[in-house]
Parts: structure tokens; C-alpha cells; sequence
């Protein structure tokens, strides 16, 4: 097929671009830079199958060729991302889905949405299955990219009901592996970066609230397989297994061998409790369940980061 990905020099975007050209498709990988990086497709510099285009999809997108399908993963996806940039987080939301939502129904291409868990907001149900509507606050600080979503799930929604575009949305929930930034801010690359250079893993609150991790192979391969299903509303991506963030801290120190003791801070505002996906649906509609182990996914993602500060120090 000729599919455009959108956000294809992020972690995700990028992994996923390496898995569709390797099955043999024709991907134009779209990115601003904001806060995707391009040694992130340096493998695929120079491969026929994929090409990549600079610009903003809030903008004009330029599209030549046919398109079979669009698939949206641009946005920022860190908290310290989306709150330094909030307002190119919402707009990404609105007209970044409106004009690839448009690219999709001029070309009659199917469109998958890369919405997120953050849908569910501090949730007061769990886990937290597809049918569930979120407990969020809409003015709080992650308002800019919980609303963006939303907003995004509605629209796609829309253009499926009104103009019959075969669309697909997945909420996905914490993913983690190589190629996500030092500098991310989220919990993976924050406590491997503390951990590997000796110093505190601090840990929000007292540590009791969850998470659950997925690994990027695991989730791409689970993308790929939603964008070639005929569900249309959202289905949950991620981990079912449910870790402490506590013990994943401790979790991460056993693993790099690190010394460093863990620190206490305050919890950010609006912070979840608690995140498990119920991902029933993906295993009756796609057949699909995370394979990777957190202790091997982990190990992946340890010798990635080790590989990365060797390059920052030389």
C-alpha cells in the first residue's frame, strides 16, 4: 500500500515506518521536528520504499500520489512536551486531524488515529475498558493533550459516520523501548537516565499509583494489525500487567546494576492513580496480546540508553 504516517521522526512514528517498509509498502513519513528527530529514520535513508517530508500537518500537507492510508501519529507525547508546546498539542489535535482526515476521504484511504489512554483521565473504573468515558479535568494542566484527543476521537468519528471513511482509533497506553529521548520526561527514559549516571530515582508521590508498560514491538505490532481491521471505534493497546511505580524503580535499578537511592517529590496535578488497560477487545477483534517480558523490553531499552550517553561522552 501507499500510506502516509504522520509524526513518523518520533518513537513510535519511527518504529512503525521501519515495520511498514519492511512488510513492503510505499510510506511518506511526515514530521515538523518539534519533537521528533530524524537520526530516528536514519535506517531507512535511502530505502525506495520510504520518503520524508518536513512540514506541519496543522499547515498544508504536501501529497502527490496515491494513498491507500493515513495513519496519525503526530503529537507530543510527554508531559513536559505537550505542557512546554500545549498550544501546537491542541491544534495538532484539531486541524492536524481535520486536513489528514481530508487527504483520507479525497483518496477514499482508510485513517487510523493514535489517540491515548490519557482519554481516561484519573480513572475511577479499572481496569479501564473502551466503553468507560474518562474522569478528566478539561482546564487542568494535561487538558491540552487529554482534550486533543478527545477532541481527535470525536472527528474521526464524524468523518466516519458522515462522509463512511474507514477509520480506526487506538488508545494507547504506556510504551516504551529504544529510541525515546533522553530528555523525554516520561517515566522509562526519566529513571534509566537517573539510574545509569548514578544519580536519585525520583519518584512522584509515595509510589503507589500503576502503570503499565508495553513494549514497541508489541505495540506497532498491534497498530498494524487494528489498521487493517474493520472495528471503528477505539480499542485499547498496551500492557495488561500492572506495576507499582515504586517497584518499577526498583525494577530499573536491579536491572542496570545502579546504586542510586530512590527520592520522593511531590505528584504533579492530575496525575493518575491508577492505569491498566483492559485489552479484551484488541484479543477478540485482532488476536493480540503484548509478547515482549517488562524484564527483556527493559534490557532492550537499558542497552539502547547505554549506547546513547557512550555517544554524548565521546
Amino acid at each position: 500500500m501507499h500510506l502516509i504516517v504522520s509524526g513518523a521522526a518520533g518513537f513510535v512514528g519511527s518504529h512503525l515506518c521501519d515495520r511498514l517498509v519492511a512488510e513492503g509498502h510505499q510510506v511518506v513519513g511526515l514530521d515538523n521536528l518539534l519533537t521528533g528527530d530524524l537520526r530516528n529514520l536514519s535506517q531507512l535513508e535511502g530505502n525506495p520504499g520510504f520518503r520524508f517530508v518536513q512540514c506541519d500537518v496543522t499547515q498544508a500537507i504536501p501529497v502527490d500520489g496515491p494513498v491507500d492510508g493515513v495513519l496519525h501519529l503526530a503529537s507530543p507525547a510527554s508531559p513536559a512536551d505537550y505542557m512546554r508546546h500545549s498550544v501546537e498539542t491542541l491544534l495538532v489535535g484539531c486541524l492536524g486531524t481535520r486536513n489528514l482526515l481530508e487527504i483520507a476521504r479525497r483518496h477514499e484511504a482508510r485513517f487510523l488515529l493514535t489517540s491515548t489512554s490519557e482519554c481516561y483521565g484519573d480513572p475511577l473504573v479499572h481496569p479501564q475498558a473502551e466503553t468507560y468515558w474518562g474522569n478528566v479535568n478539561p482546564v487542568g494542566p494535561r487538558s491540552c493533550y487529554d482534550e486533543s484527543k478527545r477532541f481527535a476521537e470525536a472527528l474521526t468519528m464524524a468523518y466516519h459516520r458522515s462522509y463512511r471513511l474507514r477509520t480506526n482509533i487506538a488508545r494507547i497506553f504506556n510504551t516504551y523501548g529504544p529510541r525515546m529521548r533522553l530528555s523525554d520526561g516520561r517515566v522509562v527514559p526519566a529513571f534509566l537516565h537517573q539510574a545509569l549516571n548514578g544519580r536519585p530515582i525520583t519518584v512522584n508521590g509515595d509510589g503507589s499509583q500503576t502503570r503499565s508498560f508495553c513494549y514497541i514491538s508489541d505495540m506497532v505490532e498491534g497498530l498494524r494489525r487494528l489498521m487493517l481491521s474493520d472495528e471503528r471505534y477505539p480499542v485499547n493497546l498496551g500492557n495488561s500487567d500492572e506495576i507499582s511505580i515504586l517497584d518499577f524503580a526498583r525494577h530499573v535499578r536491579r536491572l542496570t546494576g545502579s546504586q542510586a537511592p530512590i527520592e520522593f517529590c511531590p505528584l504533579p496535578e492530575d496525575d493518575p492513580q491508577r492505569r491498566r488497560p483492559d485489552i479484551s477487545k484488541a484479543r477478540r477483534l485482532l488476536d493480540w496480546e503484548p509478547r515482549v517480558p517488562l524484564d527483556e523490553g527493559l534490557r532492550l531499552t537499558i542497552e539502547y540508553f547505554r549506547n546513547q550517553f557512550a555517544q554524548v561522552r565521546s
